[in-house]
């Protein structure tokens, strides 16, 4: 039994480790203005809020593990 319950929590685990990467966007490489290049990445999708960014505050980039920096602001997102 405990080995069930031990099984059943970790495919829980990595369920949702999946659901919080469903919402990404991959983004080519590309040149700036001033000639730097920007290698590809992936981000998070586009939305109306910033809540949800891996920069923000509170989240966690799943590739990197580094920690959000930035303070939300969730009354300019309300819509």
């Amino acid at each position: 039994m405990r080995l069930f319950v031990q099984g059943v929590a970790l495919g829980l685990g990595f369920a949702l480790s999946l659901v919080s990467l469903a919402d990404t966007t991959a983004v080519n490489g590309y040149y700036k203005k001033d000639g730097t290049y920007v290698p590809p990445h992936v981000r998070t999708t586009p939305n109306a809020t910033k809540m949800d960014n891996w920069s923000t505050k509170g989240n966690v980039n799943p590739y990197t593990g580094k920690e959000g920096t930035q303070e939300p602001n969730p009354r300019r997102y309300r819509r």
